[in-house]
């Protein structure tokens, strides 16, 4: 069995601005709370390979790993996945940006299988990773809104 996220929130800004800020990889750790750290290890076209690491958690493990993103600003999608998996056998990721009436909607997917030796199982990290997105789109949220009206 594998693990899958389906997440969205709709920001009440331009699309530019939407993708702008979300995309700039280098100022994640200022976009996200989890994230310490964002080292762009490799750039290729649109393609960028980088290194994200985390703040330590709450027994002090600091979680670091390789990710491989794409954009595609034609689409406004973006295709990513993990390099470097830890505990996990792989993880997928897709980000959608729509334009709607209220603002853009950003959605992430994540498909993912944990390692047997993982500290928790699919259904675990679904539930985390349902659980973490939540509260980390609705901070990109507020900042890209902020950011968009200059405050």
């Amino acid at each position: 069995m594998a693990g899958h996220t389906d997440n969205e929130i709709v920001i009440n800004a331009p699309i530019g601005t939407v993708w702008d800020i979300t995309n700039d990889v280098p100022n994640w750790p200022d976009l996200f709370s989890e994230y310490a750290k964002a080292e762009i290890l490799e750039q290729s076209g649109e393609t960028v390979k980088f290194r994200l690491t985390m703040h330590p958690d709450d027994d002090g493990q600091v979680w670091s790993w390789v990710s491989e993103r794409t954009p595609d600003p034609d689409t406004h999608t973006v295709r990513a996945h993990r390099v470097e998996t830890g505990p996990f056998e792989f993880m997928d990721i897709f980000w959608e940006y729509t334009e709607t009436p209220e603002g853009v909607r950003m959605r992430w997917v994540q498909d993912f299988h944990m390692k047997p030796q993982a500290p928790v199982d699919d259904a675990g990290m679904t539930a985390h990773l349902n659980r973490n997105t939540a509260i980390q789109m609705a901070l990109i949220k507020d900042k890209v809104e902020a950011a968009s009206l200059g405050k």
